[in-house]
């Protein structure tokens, strides 16, 4: 599992634009192979609350085909999924051959969450690990590649942007009750996410630890990991052209395709 280093933050906003462009473009180029070769994935991001997952998912998908991928925020069950198996409301969330499915927050609430605040029994999150292993071990059975991100802020970062989502009218909507009330168990859910990562942390869908005290660079890495965990055993380059459609382009178009 890759681990947390001190990176290097990307303060020239030129630099961080280029580098965004880029990998942005490399992204789409993987989409278009994923759907032109018919294959699925499921992208995990996780963290702490105010680590950056939304606007990390927003540079993500932001030149996406918006046919090619789903994002799912992840909230408390609704009625009619209470009741039934944690894992039911993911089965149906599963990506369609060519697209990917990204879950903000995901399943593994339960193992956190859940957990913390007593929504399950010592019992069904103790379980839920082995669970969790086999069912990310069926998707890849089932040719699903399952892509695992966790964006880490320390503890001064995370109050610092408290602060500015409470004094920012156009961002107080982000701080909620439940933000205050994790902040307060912030150390019962570090134990908790550490217990996450040596229980989960497979070969089959590795975590990824993504430094999220900056945000440019956490943006431009969460793109560089999706992108390379896409890319592995992947043929990107474009298929060839169908001999048909430039024979009809010619003759009726009156266009030729240009040699390279």
């Amino acid at each position: 599992m890759q681990g947390i280093h001190e990176y290097p933050a990307i303060d020239d906003k030129k630099i961080y634009k280029q580098a965004l462009k880029y990998w942005q473009t490399q992204l789409l180029h993987v989409q278009q192979a994923y759907y032109h070769q018919g294959r699925r994935a499921v992208i995990v991001l996780e963290g702490w609350d105010a680590a950056g997952k939304g606007g990390a998912i927003r540079r993500v998908t932001e030149k996406l085909d918006p046919r090619g991928y789903q994002v799912y925020p992840i909230a408390a069950p609704t009625e009619d999924e209470q009741g039934k198996h944690y894992l039911y409301r993911f089965f149906n969330k599963l990506p369609s051959p060519g697209t990917l499915t990204i879950f903000d927050r995901s399943y593994y609430g339960r193992v956190l969450v859940e957990r913390i605040e007593g929504f399950a029994t010592t019992e069904q999150w103790q379980r839920a690990y082995r669970e969790i292993n086999e069912f990310e071990q069926l998707l890849r059975d089932d040719n699903i590649k399952v892509i695992k991100l966790f964006l880490h802020i320390s503890s001064d970062e995370q109050l610092k942007r408290f602060s500015e989502r409470l004094n920012n009218p156009y961002k107080q909507w982000k701080l909620t009750e439940e933000d205050i009330r994790n902040r307060q168990k912030r150390c019962e859910y570090k134990t908790a996410i550490e217990e996450m990562f040596n229980k989960t942390h497979t070969q089959c869908a590795p975590w990824s630890l993504v430094l999220g005290e900056h945000k440019w660079f956490a943006r431009i890495e969460v793109l560089k990991q999706i992108t390379a965990a896409l890319t592995a055993n992947v043929q990107v380059e474009p298929p060839a052209l169908n001999p048909k459609i430039t024979q009809l382009a010619e003759q009726q178009l009156g266009i030729k395709q240009q040699r390279t």
